[in-house]
Parts: C-alpha cells; sequence; structure tokens
C-alpha cells in the first residue's frame, strides 16, 4: 500500500543539466501530482518542457530556472493535460503555450477538477488558474533552441491519456517522454490505453534516445522503457485472468501478487489500469470514455479507504 501523507522526507528538487544548455527539473520523489519538468536555455531565451501541480513547486521551478538563465520563457510545451504538468501555466504568462490540439480541450473540459479531492488534503495546491495551450498541432511542431532542433510529437495513439506528446533532441540523443514512462513510480493508463501504451513504448525505443527524462523519477537510459513494458504486460495478464474468473477489477487487484513491480511508488494504480484493461478487453475503444469515479473509488478502497497519498 501506498505510505500515509506526509510520513517520508522529500529531497529537494534539482536541476540537471542533461546535455549542453539542457536541463531536467527533477522532483523526488516522483509520486502522486510530484512530476518532472525541464527546460533548454538558449540565447533568445527559454524553452520549457512542463509545469507543475501546486503554486508554490511552480514558483520553485521558475526559480530555479531563473538562476541558470535571465533569459525568459518563451514557449512551454505541455507534454499532455494533467495538472502534474499544467495547472502552472498560469504563472508562464510571457511564453507561448503549445501542445497537442486535445490537450488545450482537456484543459478547457476539465479546468482545475475537483478530482482533487480523492488525494491528501493536506496538499496546498495554491491559487491556481486553468491556462489552455493557444498553439496547438495534431501531429507535432518543431522548436528551436538556438541551433538546437526540438522535435515536439503526438505519440500517435491513446497512452498515458488520449494526448500525449515526447520532445525528442536528435542531435543529443536526448528524450523528454512526458508521463509515458515513470521511473521508480508505477506506470498509469486509466486515462488513456494498455495498448496503446505498449505501442507508444515502441515508438519510443525506436528513437534510439541515450538520456531520457522521464514524466516520474530520476533521469535515466532506455533500459526504462522495458521496465514499463513489463508492468503493463503484467496488467494484461492479470486483466485477462481476473475477466475469465468473473472478478471485478479491484477484486482481480487485491489477489494479485505484484512480485517485481510491488517495490513501485503508487501502487494502487493497479486497480485503475486494470479498469481501463477490462474496458479493452471488452472492446471499448482506446481512450474512451469509462467510469473515472469508481475506478478511483476502487483505487481508494485498496489504498485501505484513505486517501490517495500526495505530498505535492
Amino acid at each position: 500500500m501506498s505510505a500515509t501523507p506526509h510520513d517520508r522526507p522529500l529531497p529537494p528538487p534539482r536541476v540537471e543539466e542533461v546535455s549542453d544548455g539542457v536541463y531536467a527539473y527533477v522532483q523526488p520523489d516522483g509520486s502522486w501530482w510530484i512530476n518532472n519538468t525541464g527546460f533548454l536555455a538558449g540565447r533568445r531565451g527559454v524553452i520549457g518542457i512542463d509545469a507543475c501541480s501546486t503554486e508554490r513547486r511552480t514558483r520553485a521551478y521558475r526559480e530555479a530556472v531563473a538562476r541558470v538563465t535571465d533569459r525568459p520563457f518563451t514557449t512551454l510545451v505541455n507534454t499532455h493535460h494533467h495538472g502534474d504538468h499544467t495547472f502552472g501555466n498560469h504563472l508562464f504568462p510571457e511564453a507561448t503555450i503549445v501542445a497537442h490540439e486535445r490537450t488545450r480541450e482537456m484543459v478547457l473540459a476539465e479546468g482545475i477538477p475537483a478530482y482533487r479531492a480523492a488525494w491528501s488534503p493536506e496538499v496546498e495546491w495554491g491559487e491556481l488558474e486553468a491556462v489552455a495551450p493557444f498553439l496547438t498541432y495534431t501531429d507535432g511542431v518543431t522548436l528551436h533552441s538556438d541551433e538546437l532542433r526540438c522535435e515536439v510529437r503526438h505519440v500517435g495513439t491513446a497512452a498515458h491519456t488520449t494526448n500525449d506528446s515526447y520532445v525528442w533532441i536528435p542531435e543529443r540523443r536526448l528524450l523528454f517522454s512526458g508521463d509515458l514512462l515513470f521511473n521508480g513510480g508505477t506506470p498509469f493508463v486509466l486515462m488513456g490505453s494498455v495498448d496503446g501504451a505498449l505501442e507508444a513504448l515502441d515508438r519510443l525505443e525506436e528513437l534510439g534516445a541515450e538520456t531520457i527524462v522521464p514524466g516520474h523519477g530520476d533521469v535515466c537510459g532506455p533500459e526504462v522503457i522495458g521496465r514499463v513494458r513489463g508492468y503493463l504486460r503484467f496488467v494484461r495478464v492479470a486483466a485477462e485472468r481476473g475477466r475469465t474468473a468473473g472478478l471485478t477489477p479491484l477484486e482481480t487487484a487485491r489477489e494479485t501478487d505484484l512480485g517485481d513491480w510491488a517495490g513501485l511508488l503508487d501502487p494502487e494504480r493497479i486497480v485503475g489500469n486494470l479498469h481501463r484493461a477490462y474496458a479493452e478487453l471488452d472492446g471499448l475503444p482506446r481512450g474512451g470514455d469509462l467510469d473515472l469515479v469508481a475506478a478511483v473509488g476502487d483505487m481508494i478502497t485498496f489504498n485501505g479507504g484513505r486517501p490517495l497519498s500526495c505530498l505535492a
């Protein structure tokens, strides 16, 4: 089960230069709502990759960038619509916010959603305002930081969500994956697709990245792709077994030995992932609507009836 709220100290966020002029902003421990961002510090300005979940964390991110460069933010890429990557958008008023067109649709539709109540009540969200991307694409867009080419591409299928993009810097063999990849945390596809996420991993693997900044967890290499693939295949097998036995997703989760995956953060995500896997086995299209309230409620039940732990 997840740790109870605020029972573990977290190290402070840190800036890591992952390539010349390219930085990861890593926020330990990468559990619920604690994401990574990144930025490219060019001569004329900064290209940012994602915001943070709370006002405090987003302001701290901006302050960390200002210690590296005095150039302004010119562009902010949102890799997908989830609030840990977009709630801080309003704190970048000078930047052009860029994302997939579906990301814009989802931010406008959800605003600052009430489902935050499923997580620890101690979270200090601060003053938040939903600001949607206003430059959108269907397949991708290419940005340039000085002479450095940055390919922002939609992954082509529902995966973590319906609107995931990654940022690929081919000259540096460097990938910002968004939440297509978790390092040390349980992958989560409730709002996307199990099969689509597996397909997306194949696409990421084909890039040939040497360095990966995942959506959550430490900077890593391409080995993380195999680990996420292994977990998603595990989910699919568990769903097939549980569905055949007539069990609900929650019942299947309770009867499933997480084995090699037991040490991942936020293990209750297995329940949400099984809800999606069941729906796909029943014929729901990738990313199709399902009962998110029921799925999150089952995750809380699996978590002993406590709100889901969030240290953001």
